[in-house]
């Protein structure tokens, strides 16, 4: 089977009923579970992104908590879930405002932790590469947004 392109798709899905794309919808939710996150995000959440992010953040924070900190291998592990998990977040938003944020966040609750992780080679380059991140993301925005934020990079540099 051949897969339609993105266009294809647009002008398909124009000239469907609402109820047979409200099924659609549904359908498509049941085959997985980021499929369904990402529609109630859209249909419960796009519309207070602030609300998002602090939930988003709480999540962050109770990763942090919950983490193991006995190995330094378990933090790396730990480390990339909750990135995956701010990944994915972002995704879901698409503002670049909010990768910011939530970037930043986790490189400041990182450094807050009192993990050691300028000795280890991997996590600090986990820790960089979010920094490389979010000043490229900075650089696409908007320059009174910019401001604000590079002055809170520069804190974590």
């Amino acid at each position: 089977m051949k897969t339609a392109t993105i266009a294809e798709l647009k002008s398909e899905l124009n000239n469907i009923p609402a109820t047979q794309l409200a099924e659609l919808c549904v359908r498509l939710a049941k085959f997985k579970k980021e499929n369904k996150e990402l529609l109630t995000y859209l249909l419960f959440e796009a519309f207070d992104e602030d609300a998002y992010i602090e939930s988003a953040k709480q999540e962050i924070t109770r990763q942090f908590e919950e983490m193991n900190t006995s190995n330094l291998y378990f933090v790396k592990k730990s480390l990339r879930k909750t990135l995956r998990y701010t990944g994915k977040i972002c995704r879901f938003s698409g503002l670049a405002e909010t990768e910011v944020r939530l970037l930043l966040f986790f490189c400041v609750t990182l450094k807050a932790s009192g993990i050691p992780f300028e000795t280890n080679l991997v996590i600090n380059n986990i820790y960089l590469n979010q920094l490389k991140k979010i000043s490229k993301t900075i650089a696409g925005m908007h320059e009174d947004l910019q401001y604000d934020y590079v002055r809170e990079l520069d804190k974590l540099k």
